[in-house]
This record gives structure tokens, sequence and C-alpha cells, in this order.
């Protein structure tokens, strides 16, 4: 997923440099999908062992940029919100209409100018994980 969230196309359209709460906004929208599409009884403890080391990862590196042991829990419960706040939004993506969508993403993308072109990017990423399965990850 980190290979999918360094996909220069997802920033073109960006207002500015990329940073680091950028990048993770986008792996934490492609991690969504994924759970979106292999959560199920089979694979519960899996995803959730999943979860577990990306928040321990993302946490890591947030330390690494430097951020006290105060501001890591605020920024780690921002992030665990952030990604139950996506998780909440695309439950029903299928289902919806592209300017639905484009409103939705616009929540979390907000110095981006043509979301309709991540929001064909991300259509195309859910259809592409349905066809896999859980192993293939």
């Amino acid at each position: 997923m980190i290979e999918y969230s360094r996909n220069k196309d997802l920033y073109i359209t960006l207002n500015r440099e990329d940073n680091f709460s950028d990048r993770l906004t986008f792996f934490l929208l492609h991690f969504a999908f994924f759970l979106k599409n292999f959560k199920n009884e089979k694979n519960k403890v899996l995803l959730q062992e999943i979860y577990d080391f990306n928040f321990r990862q993302i946490e890591l590196s947030i330390r690494e940029i430097g951020y006290g042991d105060q501001s890591i829990n605020k920024k780690m419960k921002d992030y665990v919100n952030l990604l139950h706040s996506i998780i909440s939004e695309i439950h029903f993506w299928d289902k919806i209409d592209k300017s639905e969508k484009i409103k939705k993403f616009s929540i979390f993308l907000h110095d981006f100018d043509k979301i309709d072109n991540i929001v064909e990017y991300f259509d195309d990423f859910n259809i592409k994980i349905s066809k896999k399965n859980l192993n293939s990850f």
C-alpha cells in the first residue's frame, strides 16, 4: 500500500508540495479500501494484526520525524479517527455516483483541485483489489 500511496499521479493536482500528512492520507485511503474489501469473519484476526502493525509503523514514523510523546498520542488519535472516518465514508462506495464520491473525498483532500481524477483512481483500485484475495497481499 505504500507503493500505491507513492503514485505521483495522485499528487498532480495538489496546490503545494506534498508532505507527510498528504502521503499518510493517501495511505489511509488505500488501507480503508483494503479493509473494506477483505473484511469478513474468516479474515478478522489477520486484518486486526495488519491494522495493529500499520499503526505501530505510523507511530514509529512519527517518532522518527521528532514529535514528542504528547504530540505522538494526539497525532495517533487523529490518524486513527481519520481512518475510521474514511471507512465510514466509503462504506457504500459501490452504490454511490461519482459526484457523491467527489464530495466524500473532498472531506479528506482539501488542497487538491481535481478530485474527480483521484476518485477514478480509487474506483479502479477498488475493482483491482476486489479481484484478489487477502493472501495475495
